[in-house]
């Protein structure tokens, strides 16, 4: 599992996917959102406003795992 360290308290779902280079522009993010291609904390999601914090987990299909940590 890779880790990704953000410097905010939050960081929204499709940034993160960006951040993690899973994706190069927000509108591909939404397209593997809807795809089901993103598991959250282990849950299937699809709305990309999501807020991650730091120690949660985003496993994205073809791209791998991650962990979101404090910067």
């Amino acid at each position: 599992m890779k880790t990704v360290a953000i410097s905010t308290e939050y960081i929204k779902l499709d940034q993160f996917l960006k951040l993690a280079d899973c994706v190069p522009t927000g509108g591909m993010a939404k397209a593997l959102l809807q795809e089901e291609a993103v598991k959250v904390n282990g849950e299937l999601e699809e709305r990309r406003g999501r807020k991650l914090y730091p120690g949660d987990t985003v496993e994205v299909e073809g791209c791998g795992a991650f962990q979101v940590a404090k910067q």
